[in-house]
């Protein structure tokens, strides 16, 4: 049986990750565009412009998606613990 202090330890590591890989891949993509998008523009045969909405909707689900699923229990956990 999982305690509510174990699952507050998950989630808190959890958000650590997901943030930390958000963070990563969005420098990557800032400082990095030129080398990553010819790669993906040759693997996906997508132009450049629609390469960058997707670019741009990955990086906006993931940020949901960790936040609602990660960082929002995390917090209720930690303000239900106190």
């Amino acid at each position: 049986m999982v305690t509510i202090s174990q699952l507050t330890e998950l989630l808190g590591w959890a958000s650590v990750i997901n943030v930390g890989y958000l963070f990563l891949a969005t420098i990557i993509l800032m400082f990095m565009r030129g080398t990553v998008s010819s790669i993906h523009i040759k693997m996906f045969n997508m132009d450049e412009k629609e390469l960058n909405s997707k670019y741009f909707d990955f990086l906006s689900i993931y940020k949901i998606v960790t936040l609602v699923f990660m960082v929002a229990p995390y917090i209720a956990l930690k303000i239900m613990g106190q």
